[in-house]
C-alpha cells in the first residue's frame, strides 16, 4: 500500500476518479451484467488489469481476469492468468476450474483433468466438478485409445456402406436425390432446414461422400481469377448459425454460376445449426463445382468437433457414421485459396518461419495428415492470429502464434500479394482492416453464439480486384440455445 501511494496509485483516489468501489469490484459487477456484451467484457478485462498494476499479488484479480480471456476465446492468456493466480494462492478453486476449461479448449485434455481433480480435492462436495471430472477422464480414455489402435490409415467409415441398397422413408415429403445435385433439389432442403426437417439419411450420405471426392481432388490452395460479368463473395465463420448464413444469401443473391462463394473455415461447432449449414454448402459446391469454394478451419477438426458441440449434433440428428463421414471430408479440404494472385484467404494466418512461400502452401500435402495437430504449417494456417505490435507473440489461444504488421509486410511483398484475407476472430464491426491494409479479417457470425453483440461481415470482389466489405445484422431464430450439442465440459466457466 506504501508503494501505491507513492505513486499515487491510492485505490480510494482511483476509486474516486475512474471507478465506482474498488476496481475489482466493479470490474466483476460489470463482467456480470455484461456477458451479452463484448465490448463490455473488453472493458471488465481493462479494469482487472488495473487491478493487478494497484497490487498485483491479490491472486483473485488474476483468477478474475482469466474469466475475461475465456470469454474473449483468448484462452492462452487465461492459462496464464489462472497460473499466476494458483501461484499466489494454491487453493483458488476458480483459477484451477478457469484453467481447466481453458487448456481443454486448447486440446489439452490430460492438463485439464489433472485441474478438475485438484478442484475435485478442494471442493468434494461439487457434484457438478466431479461429474465434469468424468467426462474429461471419459475423452482423456478415449483419445488414448484412440492412439493406441491407430495403426496406420484407419479404414473408411463408408466401408461397408451400400448406398445403392439404401432406402429413402416411403413417408418423406421432400425432392428427391438423384445421381447429380439439382438447385430444386437445394431449395427445398433449405425449406426443409429453416422448418427444422431434415433431409433422408441417404441423401445426406450422398451429399457428404460426393463433396469428399470433389475436394479430395482439388489442389491444397485452388487459384482463382474472377472474369468480366462475374463476382466473388468471401464469408467469414459462420459456426452453425444457418439463418444468418440465409441472411448473406438473401442480401447478397444465391451462389450461381456467375457468383462465386468462398468461405473460409468454421462453418460448424457453437451454433446449434451446423449440420444444416455443413450440407447446404457442400451441395453448393457439388452444383457449382469450379465456383464455389470453401477453405477448412480450425473447427473441421475433430479433437474441436467432439468438444464444441458438432459431433453431437451429426449424432442427435443423423448417427455417429454421419460424423466420421464429414471428419474425413473435413480432412479433404483444401487450406487457402489464392484470388487473382493478389489475396490469400486462409482460415488463421501467417507462419512461424519467414521464409514460407506460396509454392510451400501449393506443395504441402495435407492428404498425408488427416489432424493438424500443435505444430507444423497446417496448423499455422488454421490457428494463427495477428497482432499490432511487430514481429510474432505467443499465441492468445494457447495454440500457434501471434505475428505483426511487419511479418504480413514481408510475406505479402515476397509473394507479389496485396493482402492475407482471413477469418477465426470476432469483429466487433464484422471486418477490420489491420497491418496497413495487408491483413484483412472477416467474420460471418453476427451476434455470435446469442451473446456478442457484433456484427457480421462479407467481402465482395469484381474483376477490377477492388474489396467491397458488407455489414449485416443477426436474424431471429428458433428458441434453440447455441452450444445444444456441445460437451458438457464447455459450461465449466
Amino acid at each position: 500500500m506504501e508503494k501505491q501511494r507513492q505513486c499515487g496509485l491510492c485505490p480510494k483516489r482511483l476509486a474516486r476518479k475512474s471507478w465506482p468501489g474498488s476496481p475489482n469490484i466493479f470490474a466483476k459487477n460489470l463482467f456480470r451484467d455484461s456477458v451479452s456484451n463484448l465490448k463490455l467484457q473488453q472493458k471488465a478485462q481493462e479494469f482487472y488489469t488495473k487491478a493487478i498494476e494497484i497490487d498485483p499479488s491479490q491472486a483473485v484479480f488474476y483468477s478474475n481476469r482469466a474469466q475475461t480471456h475465456i470469454k474473449l476465446e483468448a484462452f492462452g492468456f487465461a492459462i496464464s492468468d489462472a497460473t499466476k493466480a494458483i501461484e499466489l494462492d494454491p487453493m483458488n478453486v476458480k483459477a484451477y476450474y478457469r484453467r481447466a476449461v481453458s487448456n481443454l479448449a486448447c486440446m489439452k485434455t490430460k492438463e485439464a483433468l489433472k485441474d478438475l481433480r485438484m478442484v475435485c480435492k478442494q471442493a468434494p462436495n461439487d457434484k457438478d466438478a466431479k461429474l465434469k471430472m468424468q467426462e474429461c477422464e471419459k475423452i482423456v480414455r478415449r483419445m488414448d485409445f484412440l492412439k493406441a489402435i491407430e495403426m496406420g490409415e484407419p479404414p473408411s467409415a463408408a466401408e461397408g456402406l451400400d448406398l445403392n441398397s439404401m432406402v429413402v422413408p416411403s413417408d418423406y415429403d421432400g425432392v428427391q436425390l438423384g445421381e447429380t445435385m439439382t438447385q430444386e433439389f437445394i431449395d427445398d432442403m433449405i425449406t426443409r432446414f429453416q422448418n427444422g426437417k431434415k433431409i433422408a439419411l441417404k441423401y445426406v450420405y450422398q451429399i457428404v461422400l460426393r463433396a469428399k471426392e470433389v475436394f479430395y481432388n482439388e489442389p491444397t490452395m485452388p487459384e482463382v481469377m474472377i472474369a468480366e460479368g462475374k463476382r466473388m463473395t468471401v464469408c467469414g465463420d459462420t459456426h452453425g448459425q444457418f439463418f444468418d448464413l440465409l441472411e448473406i444469401f438473401n442480401r447478397n443473391g444465391y451462389p450461381s454460376a456467375t457468383h462465386a462463394y468462398l468461405f473460409n473455415g468454421d462453418f460448424v461447432d457453437r451454433g446449434s445449426w451446423s449440420t444444416e449449414i455443413a450440407l447446404l454448402l457442400y451441395a453448393y459446391k457439388l452444383l457449382n463445382p469450379s465456383n464455389f469454394f470453401l477453405n477448412r478451419g480450425n473447427h473441421e477438426t475433430d479433437d474441436m468437433n467432439r468438444v464444441y458441440g458438432f459431433e453431437g449434433e451429426c449424432k442427435a440428428k443423423y448417427n455417429e457414421r454421419t460424423f466420421k463421414l464429414f471428419s474425413e471430408s473435413f480432412s479433404a479440404l483444401p487450406l487457402a485459396t489464392l484470388i487473382g494472385n493478389k489475396f490469400l484467404v486462409l482460415h488463421g494466418g501467417l507462419f512461424s518461419d519467414d521464409n514460407i512461400t506460396l509454392d510451400d502452401v501449393r506443395k504441402l500435402d495435407r492428404h498425408r495428415q488427416r489432424q493438424p495437430g500443435q505444430s507444423g504449417l497446417m496448423m499455422e494456417m488454421l490457428w494463427t492470429d495477428p497482432q499490432t505490435e511487430p514481429g510474432r507473440g505467443p499465441s492468445k489461444r494457447g495454440v500457434g502464434l501471434q505475428f505483426g504488421p511487419d511479418i504480413t509486410r514481408k510475406f505479402c511483398e515476397r509473394n507479389g500479394l496485396e493482402a492475407i484475407i482471413r477469418s477465426h476472430e470476432v469483429r466487433m464491426g464484422g471486418y477490420e482492416v489491420e497491418h496497413d491494409g495487408r491483413c484483412i479479417t472477416v467474420f460471418s457470425a453476427p451476434n455470435y453464439v446469442d451473446t456478442s453483440g457484433n456484427k457480421g461481415a462479407y467481402i465482395n470482389i469484381g474483376p477490377d480486384y477492388k474489396l467491397h466489405h458488407n455489414v449485416f445484422d443477426a436474424v431471429p431464430h428458433p428458441p434453440i440455445k447455441p452450444m445444444a450439442y456441445a460437451s458438457g465440459l464447455m459450461g465449466m466457466a
